[in-house]
């Protein structure tokens, strides 16, 4: 029987349509180009991963990478973007970077966007050189922290692999805040680039303004476009102008690398009410001064910061010189040298406590016009504002000042050579050299302030001062002629000049030789009014001076006067009493002896007291009045016996005074 076959299943019958002929006749080509082919499925992807593609995959993995550079989070919370190139652009939009952990405020810095051009080839050698920067709206703050830490300090990250380089910056309505709280300093500025369609560099201006160590602070200024930034090596010009309180000061010059604000050389102009205001600005104690006007370099070497050929007035007085404070020590070191070619004396009278001469042409500010008010409407004389002990201990110095002649209309002064120096708390003036009528007054000062209260010591010598110059006011003593010098020697506690005074132990001697002086002075000493009329009807004349003494004792701010004698041939005046420092009150008494007969005389002794600001000298009345009771009884029996009691018959003896100081 025949076997029929079985029919084929239609799965094994059909044929996949790549093995169809119309399969076959489409692949063809594909077969036949296989190299074009598979580029042109790459195309195809390419063309599709293009058109697919999203930066913003890459947000995450970004803000994971700073964080792990620098410890704080960065956010995009807009569209992150990327120009391709050997140098690609990075933009992203609304930024935000935190802050240090320990601020009360959540972000550094944020910006509507930033654009950050990256050189691919630097970071294969561990850096991120940043060409460019462009920042829209960018809002920074910047504030120290506990142990004045700054939150600028991005050191908290886990990577230190690559060091950031800026070279440059755009800002467009960029704001900057600076915040320290410890020093009462909150400063807030605008920061833009200039808009400048010509330049190729438009420059940036800012403008703002805040407290800086508790002064209002004002800063406006100009600089150079943020692309000069791209050379660390290379000057970047600025000029710019800020006021901290009632401290001016206009910079304009350059800087090197002000990012890193590796140096600078600029010339400064500082101008303020008082010196003493830069104290809490830049950290350098300088006693009170009138209103003053600096102009001079100022650049940085190493730790030391220059301000050298500076030029200027303080009050009345011209100043010029170099100065610099050294910060590399455990306080900051002034070294300066001073010159004036005339120095007004009452400008330097904030080193005594004191304020300047107000009123008329002095210059002072309002404050010392006040205080010089004040001053003359006190019962006493001797300042009593106290040396702040905190300001020499917080610094060194080494400071000399020249002033090659000195405005004093109530003084004899010359000129004046002085050297400061001022280590650990303990200042010494060695020396404090002046120009006195035609001799010198030196004198070496130190003041130890280690301990709550002022140990001083100052040790004085004069030498060569002419008489006649230290009697200025007595038209009389025009003509004397004489040699005057002497010594003082005090050792005291007290943290004011009165209260030193007021506390001193020591010694004062000084003395003359001869000389020559008026007689009619003299006489007038003596109340020989005989000797007066002869000498106002005919012409006084000079009588001969052999010698001047004085030697006072100083205990507890008291002087004492051991022997104090004026003698000349006409008269021998002696002197006796007291002189309290610490009261300021005059207990003097002269006993004038004359050398002359002479009828119609006085010679009672004059009395010098009262206070330092209203001394008094007159004749003792007491002595006077029993002159003038003898006089009236032998009066009241014959009138011409009445000048009996005016006869002097010259008991007084020359005097030995004199010694090593009578030269």
């Amino acid at each position: 029987m025949p076997v029929t076959p079985e029919p084929e299943s239609p799965k094994r019958t059909t044929r996949s349509s790549a093995g169809s002929p119309a399969a076959a006749r489409r692949l063809a080509p594909l077969r036949a180009h296989p190299v074009g082919s598979a580029l042109g499925l790459v195309a195809i992807a390419l063309l599709v991963l293009v058109l697919l593609w999203d930066w913003n995959w890459f947000k995450g993995p970004l803000e994971r990478q700073v964080e792990a550079s620098t410890g704080r989070t960065l956010q995009i919370a807009g569209d992150l973007d990327v120009d391709l190139g050997w140098t690609p652009t990075l933009r992203a939009d609304r930024v935000r970077f935190a802050n240090a952990g320990w601020s009360e405020s959540r972000d550094m810095a944020t910006a509507d966007r930033v654009e950050i051009d990256l050189a691919l080839w630097p970071l294969l050698s561990g850096t991120a050189r940043i060409p460019g920067i462009r920042l829209d709206k960018p809002d920074l703050l910047l504030e120290t922290g506990p142990e004045g830490r700054g939150n600028w300090r991005l050191d908290g990250g886990r990577d230190g692999r690559f060091q950031i380089e800026f070279r440059r910056v755009e800002i467009n309505d960029g704001h900057l805040r600076f915040l320290d709280a410890a020093r009462d300093t909150d400063i807030a500025v605008d920061v833009h680039t200039e808009d400048d369609a010509v330049a190729p560099s438009p420059a940036i201006l800012v403008d703002g303004d805040g407290r800086w160590e508790g002064n209002a602070f004002e800063v406006e200024g100009r600089a150079d476009s943020p692309l000069e930034l791209r050379d660390p090596d290379s000057p970047y010009r600025i000029d710019a102008k800020a006021t901290a309180g009632a401290t001016s000061a206009h910079a304009r010059g350059t800087l090197l690398d002000p990012l890193r604000l590796r140096g600078f050389d600029l010339q400064l102009a500082l101008s303020g009410q008082d010196m003493a205001d830069l104290y809490p600005l830049i950290g350098v104690a300088i006693p009170p001064t009138p209103p003053y006007a600096l102009d001079g370099r100022f650049t940085r070497q190493g730790t030391a910061w220059h301000y050298d050929g500076f030029t200027g007035e303080v009050g009345d007085s011209d100043l010029s010189g170099d100065a610099n404070v050294d910060t590399a020590g455990k306080r900051p070191y002034l070294r300066a040298v001073l010159r004036s070619k005339r120095l007004d004396f009452d400008d330097l009278a904030g080193f005594v406590g004191a304020a300047p001469q107000a009123g008329g042409k002095e210059t002072a500010n309002p404050a010392q016009e006040k205080q010089a008010a004040e001053q003359a409407a006190r019962s006493r004389v001797l300042p009593d504002t106290p040396y702040r002990l905190d300001k020499l201990r917080t610094m060194d110095a080494d400071v000399r000042l020249e002033a090659a002649r000195i405005n004093a209309p109530r003084l004899p002064l010359d000129d004046m050579v002085a050297h400061l120096l001022l280590e650990d708390g303990v200042l010494r003036l060695d020396p404090l050299d002046f120009g006195v009528a035609n001799g010198r007054l030196r004198t070496t000062l130190r003041m130890d302030a280690r301990e709550k209260t002022l140990r001083t010591r100052a040790d004085i010598d004069a030498r060569g001062l002419d008489l006649s110059q230290l009697l200025p006011t007595i038209e009389l003593a025009s003509n004397a002629i004489g040699k005057v010098g002497g010594q003082v020697r005090i050792e005291t506690t007290g943290n004011s000049i009165a209260d030193m005074l007021g506390h001193g132990n020591g010694e004062i001697v000084v003395g003359m030789g001869r000389g020559s002086i008026s007689n009619l002075l003299m006489e007038m000493a003596g109340i020989d009014l005989a000797e007066i009329i002869k000498f106002e009807l005919t012409e006084d004349r000079m009588i001969p001076v052999r010698c001047a003494f004085g030697e006072f004792g100083l205990q507890d701010g008291v002087m004492t006067a051991r022997s104090l004698a004026f003698d000349t041939t006409d008269t021998l005046l002696i002197g006796e009493g007291t002189i309290d420092l610490g009261e300021e009150r005059l207990d003097l008494v002269i006993k004038p002896r004359p050398k002359d007969r002479s009828l119609l005389s006085l010679r009672a002794p004059l009395k010098l007291d009262g206070s330092f600001k209203s001394p008094s000298i007159r004749p003792d009345m007491a002595a006077l009045g029993l002159r003038g009771a003898i006089a009236l009884a032998l009066g009241s029996i014959t009138p011409p016996a009445a000048l009996l009691a005016t006869i002097e018959t010259g008991p007084g003896e020359d005097s030995g005074c004199g010694g090593q100081y009578a030269k």
